[in-house]
């Protein structure tokens, strides 16, 4: 079964002056987003990458979930943070996926060995796939 999910932005003006909203198709979020932000960063607007983020990071906890029940180790949490770089004038060049997990009954290295499979494993980091996607940290917590 195919899921088609919708997102809608609204702009007005040009890139450097203009302003907009995007909001979600399941209208849980109305955000509004401009140039500045995106090129400068901001707290009060949100940008296109950061909604990447958002995707990446909530994909890669439900991949990671999905291997580490697999392993017959499932979650009891998983908090995970995505960094997406953006560059004015070449674009998005980067994501870092930075996990803590709470997982009784695995080791270190078999919860990196997993945590590097669910990263592979992502359909956002497949999508993602022409830029450098890196695991930066994954750490088990008692």
């Amino acid at each position: 079964m195919t899921v088609t999910s919708k997102a809608t932005t609204l702009w007005r003006g040009g890139l450097a002056d203009g302003t907009g909203t995007t909001a979600l198709g399941s209208n849980v979020a109305t955000l509004g987003v401009n140039w500045k932000a995106r090129s400068e960063g901001g707290t009060d607007t949100t940008t296109p990458e950061e909604l990447l983020a958002a995707a990446h990071a909530s994909c890669f906890a439900m991949a990671l979930s999905h291997e580490l029940g697999g392993n017959d180790t499932p979650p009891n949490e998983v908090d995970v943070s995505v960094e997406i770089d953006f560059v004015a004038g070449t674009g998005v060049t980067g994501s870092r996926i930075t996990v803590e997990a709470e997982v009784p009954g695995i080791t270190e290295d078999d919860f990196s060995r997993i945590a590097q499979a669910a990263k592979d494993g992502c359909p956002i980091s497949q999508a993602l796939s022409g830029i450098d996607i890196t695991l930066e940290s994954a750490t088990l917590r008692s």
